[in-house]
């Protein structure tokens, strides 16, 4: 196996660090500042600053833009909407390029391959009809709107989805969708127009098939966002992570993604490579935290020597490196194993980084912010915020439990 980026991914990743050194750097802590500020001040703080678009802009017309569309499904799209080069990437390919978003917190959102955008458009793009690509997918890939993925219910275990409570019931050429769901990200953000509704159609049926996927108008009757949560303090502006109420919401059954009871069948073709993507993105957050990291230690001292030279801190430092490189080996491994179509190998790999990759990058975090003393614990630098993040991948996508649930299952079942 060779996990040698391609040139054009090479090119692409460098393109990527260039333009987030000389626009998004020097910028995004204003960004964040101003956020804060209007949070402070309790006036409206979910309208992105302006600078925002002024980067999307810049992005897109460096053709930095949608690069996570995928090589197999990407078709035409790629080439209509901004991709450099007009065609997808695999997913081997598209790795390095996420881990150089990953190293900033505004990245994404400026390239449009922010989560859970980027897991929605990937639901339309293979499993979509051509109508529901034409009224959602194109406007997301152009960036003109913003979408939301609910699925995670406050009443019951959701890592578990036979214990789902919501339902989407057909009724006639409609589909009737009740409950309530929170967790889902981006319905704070005012472009947010449509949510993929998950929930039970038939309770009697297999449970991998009593699920389905709708498509629900955010302004549609009976969808109310009912508050925005935070995550430990954050409210993650200007995506935001809502509870929202839906009471007899009623659409179109045209509106049901791919088929009623296909929701797992979509669930598993989104969430593989997605979560390759949150890998990758927390492999380069870790390397920004290492980086800001040994720069504090270098730069202050204590006891008349470099903070570097204190306390066994060299040999955290090198343990850091050590265990970015040892994550970032097996997230190849796993995008690698994707490419492949290598299945029952590739479900192994991807639940192993994701519980690997968010502990890995909690640790650097940590060692970070240890570094930087109390100011590590401030807004004054990203790392407080970049840990929350982190920790909060550890339940996003499956929490660690499940995953190693996952991988054991398949390491037994070799030596039944």
């Amino acid at each position: 196996m060779d996990f040698a980026p391609s040139p054009r991914s090479a090119d692409l990743t460098e393109r990527v660090r260039t333009f987030i050194a000389a626009e998004i750097t020097p910028v995004e802590a204003e960004v964040h500042h101003d956020i804060a500020r209007r949070r402070e001040q309790g006036i409206e703080r979910w309208t992105p600053p302006p600078i925002i678009d002024e980067l999307k802009a810049k992005a897109h017309a460096a053709g930095l833009w949608n690069l996570f569309l995928p090589k197999a499904h990407a078709g035409r799209y790629a080439a209509d909407f901004g991709t450099d080069g007009g065609e997808g990437l695999s997913n081997i390919d598209y790795a390095p390029v996420a881990e150089a978003m990953g190293s900033s917190m505004l990245a994404p959102l400026v390239f449009n391959c922010g989560a859970p955008d980027t897991g929605n458009m990937e639901v339309l793009l293979r499993y979509g009809s051509e109508a529901q690509r034409k009224e959602w997918l194109e406007p997301l890939l152009a960036g003109e709107i913003r979408s939301a993925f609910c699925m995670t219910e406050p009443a019951v275990a959701s890592s578990d989805a036979t214990n789902m409570a919501a339902t989407a019931v057909l009724d006639g050429d409609d589909v009737v969708v009740n409950g309530t769901k929170w967790f889902s990200t981006g319905v704070g953000h005012p472009d947010c127009k449509i949510l993929i509704f998950m929930g039970v159609t038939d309770p009697t049926a297999d449970r991998h098939a009593r699920h389905t996927m709708v498509l629900v108008p955010i302004d549609t009757p009976g969808v109310r966002v009912e508050r925005m949560l935070t995550t430990m303090g954050y409210y993650d502006e200007p995506l935001g992570h809502g509870e929202v109420a839906f009471e007899n919401v009623r659409v179109p059954a045209s509106n049901i993604i791919l088929g009623p009871g296909r929701a797992n069948e979509i669930a598993q073709g989104r969430l593989g490579p997605g979560r390759v993507h949150h890998c990758m993105r927390a492999i380069g957050l870790a390397e920004r935290a290492l980086e800001l990291g040994v720069r504090r230690a270098l730069e202050r001292t204590a006891f008349g020597r470099p903070l570097a030279k204190l306390g066994g801190n060299s040999e955290r430092i090198a343990d850091a490196r050590i265990a970015i490189n040892r994550s970032r080996l097996l997230v190849l491994h796993a995008a690698w194993l994707l490419d492949q179509s290598l299945s029952r190998e590739a479900v192994s790999a991807v639940s192993e980084i994701k519980v690997e990759v968010p502990n890995m990058a909690l640790g650097v975090i940590d060692l970070a912010i240890q570094l930087h003393g109390g100011a590590g614990l401030t807004d004054d630098f990203p790392l407080a915020a970049a840990w929350v993040g982190a920790r909060s991948l550890r339940l996003a996508d499956g929490p660690d439990e499940v995953h190693r649930a996952v991988v054991a299952r398949i390491e037994i079942g070799k030596y039944r």
